[in-house]
């Protein structure tokens, strides 16, 4: 009966263990999600991963004010969140994103895009790219 007693009061505080939230409003670590999708920003469907070796890659961009990127597109899903100033994304049809600071993006996957920093700092953004290793992460229009 003792090792009956002793198992459920194990499993019980187990259980009360992995149903604790990562952070709670006492806690001093604090975890935020800031996004969570199937979709990217302009609505489609985020594709099945590809075939290969993973590689994951984080590239912090700073994009001067008033500066433009380039006309492109991603082949591999990617997102990001802008750190500071702010991005205004264009596809190449002509629907627009606005980010502010803090604000996330699921970028769109082989659509031509661009970006351009409208506020009157530069732009920070940190993308996360899920790739395959010796693929490229962007394609820039000829």
């Amino acid at each position: 009966m003792n090792n009956l007693t002793c198992a459920t009061g194990l499993a019980a505080i187990l259980f009360a263990t992995l149903s604790t939230p990562l952070s709670s409003a006492e806690s001093p670590i604090q975890v935020s999600e800031i996004v969570k999708s199937t979709h990217s920003w302009d609505g489609t469907a985020l594709p099945a991963y590809p075939q290969g070796q993973p590689e994951i890659r984080i590239l912090k961009f700073t994009i001067a004010a008033g500066a433009t990127l380039p006309l492109h597109q991603h082949p591999v899903i990617n997102a990001g969140v802008l750190l500071k100033g702010k991005l205004h994304v264009e596809k190449k049809s002509g629907e627009v994103l606005i980010l502010n600071p803090g604000d996330p993006i699921v970028e769109v996957i082989d659509t031509w895009h661009f970006g351009r920093s409208i506020g009157e700092e530069a732009a920070e953004i940190m993308v996360f790219y899920a790739g395959i290793e010796g693929k490229p992460i962007t394609l820039k229009a000829k």
